[in-house]
């Protein structure tokens, strides 16, 4: 996974898809943001790539900004496609699968 990290620029509109590209055969990732309270991160995964399940102090906001994608959350399946927004609360394990290229930006805040 190639990480990049920057923050936006103050005070401008963006387009958060365009921030970042697809990478074949990988994941991409972006770190907005990142204090004690949490984080906010934007990801570009390629079709079929995954995250393993794992569990955050977090609660985990995914928003999907483009394509689709399969979310295990305690056992449970939830796919989720472009305009959706889906909460994956804390401590509770879960994995990600991009269905087909993905990008989503990913909240992460504490209690």
């Amino acid at each position: 996974m190639k990480i990049l990290s920057s923050e936006l620029p103050g005070g401008q509109a963006v387009l958060l898809g365009r921030e970042l590209d697809y990478v074949r055969g990988s994941i991409v990732s972006r770190t907005l943001e990142k204090r004690r309270g949490g984080s906010i991160t934007l990801f570009a995964f390629d079709a079929d790539q995954e995250l393993s399940e794992h569990t955050a102090p977090f609660d985990a906001f995914v928003q999907v900004l483009a394509g689709a994608v399969e979310l295990n959350i305690g056992g449970e399946v939830v796919v989720a496609s472009a305009g959706e927004t889906v909460r994956m609360p804390a401590g509770i394990p879960h994995a990600v699968r991009a269905i087909e290229p993905f990008k989503m930006l990913l909240s992460l805040v504490r209690d």
